[in-house]
């Protein structure tokens, strides 16, 4: 075991009378250490209870042989970090989880991992960590927030948000907002939609390194708790079968969770968490596979923001495994690969049903021909950038106006909250990328407020940096080459005119290339101001949105 190095012999007598210290017998520490790595905090909605899901894979850990050592983790909650410097932080924060778990797990010689999240950066940084340390390791998550209730309104937290830029338009009066903001987030659990979290969690089922059940079981239900029971004695499976980390994150894999995004129409974070998870296990995982299997792989399931289900009506509906089913079943997805379970995802699947067609639709019959993300190239972004299509209005799809700049998203979301956005406009935030803002900070705010305003049918907005998973309408972001680095998106100046296509996967800048030459020769990158040193640190080794903004070695 790998524990042994630091466990067996008299020189580690040392070792074992700290361990005995800490309350532990010599037949415990004689067994596997499994690493237990909770992301509990008291203010992320998501991780309040984990304390409860923590313990209960510390005894299924126990139960089956091994020895659970317990270990906290950070976590950001991108809906108070949202539009405030808090946010620069966020992203960032999923490299300091990964790091983190490291120190963990080699400090003290782990032989496994379960990894309890739930929430945004954490669920990500934690499989990077898997991927990374290629320790037998289970990640489980803590489970979605069941969506709101109002007078017969269904809500979930993009209501509160595009209630602001209701009330900004004076749609609805300040009590109406307050009742909204006190019944859209019930209780515990990951923000209701398939936004971030939720995607994640998704994914990491549909990757394989979480069980059957882990994207859908709601929070409050104590099939949860049974699940993080069954998590702990699965860790037990994959050392005695030695099955890690990359034996089940291979191409083939991320194949399967691309598919599986699509198919959901998920967040377009995934397409900065996936290639970063691929990233950490030795792989590349191009964008360009967004539009290649979204063009045979059609977006099945309406979830807000985009549509009208929530987490809990995949669940009810047959959750993760009943949308892998029928995608397997049509040959969209490998079977035959492994996952933490041991068996296939095939043998996962095998009783795996959906009981409703319009919550999961049948593959002849979907919302859309396509999957839910694009990767779209142009002028305006050579290197790529990223949309939710399947949140986009149609009469958005295609749309041509003249720009609206503004270089940081405060100025922004004060020009359109003040009514200063015109019908046709295009909405350009910059400067807010990895390296710019740093941190690549959400825009969940401004994308709110022009939808709640009214305007989701004649304002685009586009961005070097990221979105909500909460965010809809036409909202393109992780614009590459960034402003800061001398991208086109900082040459960009008000009126001009910006076209988009998304069927076309196009974004240009209609400007010559001789204007642009000579904006070139004046142009003097801007970088937001920041006195964090772990901002700085993470500025200067970010790569760009479309690379995963994960950090590399300068000479990488």
């Amino acid at each position: 075991m790998n524990s042994d190095k630091a466990k067996k012999g008299y020189q580690r007598s040392p070792h074992r009378s700290l361990l005995k210290a800490a309350g532990y017998t010599d037949w415990e520490i004689e067994r596997p250490w499994i690493g237990v790595a909770n992301s509990y905090n008291a203010i992320i909605p998501g991780h309040v209870h984990l304390k409860t899901i923590t313990e209960a894979v510390k005894a299924g850990i126990y139960a089956a042989g091994g020895l659970p050592i317990e270990f906290p983790v950070i976590g950001v909650c991108d809906g108070i970090a949202m539009n405030h410097e808090g946010m620069k932080f966020s992203l960032p924060s999923r490299e300091l989880i990964m790091d983190s778990i490291e120190i963990m797990a080699k400090g003290h010689a782990f032989d496994g991992l379960v990894l309890v999240t739930n929430c945004d950066k954490i669920v990500p940084g934690m499989a990077m960590a898997a991927a990374k340390l290629n320790l037998p390791s289970v990640v489980i998550s803590g489970g979605p927030m069941m969506a709101g209730t109002m007078k017969g309104r269904v809500l979930d937290l993009n209501s509160v948000f595009e209630g602001v830029g209701m009330k900004a338009a004076g749609k609805i009066s300040d009590e109406e907002l307050r009742d909204v903001e006190d019944n859209a987030c019930p209780g515990c659990g990951s923000c209701a939609g398939m936004f971030t979290a939720n995607t994640m969690n998704c994914m990491i089922e549909a990757l394989g390194l979480g069980l059957t059940g882990n994207g859908t079981i709601p929070a409050v239900h104590a099939g949860r708790v049974r699940l993080a029971k069954d998590a702990g004695r699965a860790v037990m499976g994959l050392i005695e079968k030695n099955i890690r980390p990359r034996d089940i994150l291979t191409m083939e894999a991320f194949e399967n969770a691309l598919a599986v995004d699509l198919a959901l129409g998920g967040s377009t974070n995934t397409s900065l968490h996936l290639p970063a998870i691929a990233w950490a296990a030795g792989l590349k995982l191009p964008l360009e596979l967004f539009n290649e299997i979204g063009a045979r792989v059609p977006h099945l399931c309406s979830m807000s923001p985009g549509g009208n289900h929530h987490i809990e009506d995949l669940w009810q509906a047959g959750g993760v495994e009943g949308l892998m089913a029928r995608l397997l079943e049509k040959g969209l997805i490998h079977g035959e690969l492994i996952t933490v379970t041991g068996g296939s995802v095939r043998e996962n699947l095998s009783k795996a049903k959906v009981v409703n067609d319009n919550v999961i639709r049948p593959v002849e019959a979907p919302y859309h021909k396509e999957g839910g993300l694009a990767f779209i190239k142009g002028t305006l972004a050579p290197l790529g950038a990223i949309v939710k299509q399947s949140a986009v209005l149609p009469e958005m799809l295609v749309h041509e106006g003249p720009a609206r700049v503004f270089n940081c998203e405060e100025d922004a979301s004060k020009a359109i909250l003040n009514n200063e956005i015109n019908d046709g406009d295009v909405v350009v935030i910059r400067f807010e990328g990895p390296k710019g803002g740093p941190g690549m900070r959400e825009m969940l705010t401004p994308t709110s407020a022009i939808m709640g305003q009214g305007k989701g049918s004649t304002v685009a907005l586009i961005t070097d940096g990221r979105f909500s998973g909460a965010t809809r309408g036409a909202s393109i972001g992780h614009v590459s080459p960034e402003a800061a680095v001398g991208g086109p998106i900082g040459l960009v100046e008000e009126g001009d005119i910006i076209s988009i296509d998304i069927p076309a996967k196009k974004l240009d800048l209609n400007v010559s290339e001789e204007v642009l030459a000579k904006r070139r020769e004046k142009f003097v990158p801007w970088v937001q101001p920041v006195e964090s040193p772990f901002l700085t640190r993470y500025r200067e080794f970010a790569s760009s949105g479309v690379e995963g903004a994960v950090l590399r070695n300068k000479t990488q």
